[in-house]
């Protein structure tokens, strides 16, 4: 593990001069091979903790794909320290579970905002300050998304920091706030739940980064608890392969 006094950055474990203008991170470390494989001339770089990173190029230019792991703590640190080795466009290939009925498992969701339902927002600004996307990376994966075909919904998302609470409300001692949110932000119109957008959205507009967000829909809490078709698919290729399509186009 690195040090502060090394080089290496200490959580990510990378150098200012591994670094690039662009990165997709992830949440899962199995998933970024995969993604980075998208990528021409796609390499190993480094990998600590939750962090794993791989390197790849389009046109020439390199491309970051880095884990982030679980929630909005360790995302933070991920794009603090992405920042810090010159990243200043990322885009979050994540997992979601729908909400909104019209959302179903394998849609993509393409969040423009986020619902800052955890801590790690609140180190950064205050609750006031809304979590949103830039403009231009959003674009840019509606575009891609829209390019290759797929069914997707551009909209607000859910942040929250305990999985359970959105799973298993009614076991928690805060089950009436949990679950009074919960149909509030539905009646609100929010597509899906994740756990990193707000962190993300949050600590890039602090640091002065573009950032923008597509989500693979795994399932629909919803849909399941109206006893709806709900065949949950977790296959995250066609959101990875919009971002990397989101970035070729903002290249331009």
């Amino acid at each position: 593990m690195p040090s502060f006094n090394q080089q290496a950055m200490y959580h990510i474990a990378l150098t200012e001069e591994q670094g690039a203008e662009y990165a997709i991170i992830t949440g899962d470390p199995g998933r970024v091979e995969s993604i980075a494989r998208l990528l021409d001339s796609p390499e190993f770089v480094a990998s600590n903790r939750e962090y794993t990173t791989w390197a790849g190029n389009i046109g020439g230019r390199r491309i970051l794909v880095t884990s982030h792991g679980i929630g909005g703590p360790s995302t933070a640190i991920c794009v603090e320290e992405l920042a810090l080795c010159g990243v200043k466009t990322i885009i979050r290939v994540g997992t979601c579970g729908g909400m909104s009925q019209s959302v179903y498992g394998g849609d993509l969701v393409i969040a423009n905002a986020a619902i800052r339902q955890e801590g790690t927002s609140l180190e950064y600004l205050p609750i006031a300050f809304p979590a949103v996307s830039d403009f231009d990376v959003t674009s840019a994966l509606v575009k891609s998304a829209d390019e290759m075909g797929e069914r997707f919904h551009v909209g607000v998302v859910h942040c929250k920091d305990s999985f359970y609470g959105q799973h298993k409300p009614e076991e928690s001692p805060v089950s009436y706030q949990l679950q009074n949110r919960w149909q509030a932000w539905i009646r609100g119109g929010c597509l899906a739940s994740e756990m990193e957008s707000a962190a993300l959205y949050t600590v890039a507009a602090a640091k002065g980064l573009k950032a923008g967000c597509i989500l693979h829909v795994v399932w629909n809490h919803e849909r399941e608890a109206a006893g709806h078709k709900n065949k949950p698919i977790h296959d995250t290729t066609h959101a990875a392969k919009a971002a990397v399509g989101a970035i070729r186009l903002l290249m331009k």
